[in-house]
């Protein structure tokens, strides 16, 4: 399969200046019914709960309350026929052209926003989550599979905040239950750009760009698949840094991923 989308040189150079880009089309109408359909399946039965890889990105993810944020990690796993398509092949076309020949995938999961209450992705830095021992030069590419509205949490992002620090974040909300992180000081959400983006477009920001999708108030579900490109990570050389905020954790993700693998060791 051929790729169907090259990026021009005005695109590349508004990356780099800016620390995101939106694109109006990465794959077909049809591609992203298809997508729809295992997407919802894998959010359905909850794909991976066990293991840690489904969880409540922006609750405490306790059993029997409705997540507000459902996430679900590597969802390739969940579902094998997601390794192919055209998306992926525009991604990979994309991904070379912003960041040369030695790109590799860096990883995916899938953010689910339930219709009326699916709650804000608050302000953050990717990198954040991440180890601080390691400097990255990476995007992730998100990929609406309906429309992306300022109603129902289109991506948002501050141009040129990829050009800074990793600033500090703590768990959502001050508790340590919840994995998702929001930086302890927002930026001034008038510099902000939103992007409204079709189904089957994507944004696509660099690791260190701040960036938020606000609340679903709409009456259908937003559903987001993320892929990630990156230059294999070298080990960090700057002035020491502690990205604390990770080690405060206390989620139920977490131990249940703990225990997922012990029992992987250790099989009765």
């Amino acid at each position: 399969m051929q790729p169907t989308v090259s990026l021009t040189q005005d695109q590349i150079d508004f990356y780099h200046q800016n620390g995101y880009l939106a694109l109006p089309s990465i794959t077909s109408a049809d591609e992203v019914a298809w997508l729809r359909g295992i997407y919802d399946r894998l959010f359905e039965s909850r794909a991976g709960r066990e293991r840690g890889d489904q969880f409540d990105l922006g609750g405490a993810d306790e059993e029997g309350k409705a997540a507000v944020l459902p996430q679900i990690l590597t969802p390739v796993r969940y579902a094998p026929e997601l390794k192919e398509g055209l998306f992926r092949v525009n991604a990979l076309q994309v991904a070379r052209q912003l960041l040369g020949p030695d790109v590799i995938p860096q990883g995916e999961h899938a953010i689910f926003k339930p219709p009326r209450y699916g709650a804000p992705t608050p302000w953050h830095q990717d990198e954040a989550y991440w180890g601080e021992q390691m400097l990255y030069n990476s995007f992730s590419m998100w990929i609406p599979l309906q429309e992306a509205t300022l109603e129902n949490g289109c991506m948002q992002f501050i141009p040129g905040s990829h050009r800074g620090e990793i600033v500090p974040h703590h768990s959502i909300g001050h508790d340590v239950r919840v994995h998702g992180l929001e930086m302890d000081l927002p930026p001034d959400a008038s510099k902000a750009v939103a992007c409204p983006t079709p189904a089957g477009g994507c944004t696509i920001h660099q690791n260190r760009t701040m960036h938020y999708a606000g609340p679903n108030r709409s009456d259908v579900p937003r559903r987001a698949l993320i892929i990630g490109f990156g230059i294999k990570p070298i080990p960090y050389s700057g002035p020491p840094r502690d990205f604390y905020w990770n080690k405060m954790k206390q989620t139920a993700r977490e131990e249940r991923a703990k225990a997922a693998t012990a029992t992987t060791k250790n099989p009765t």
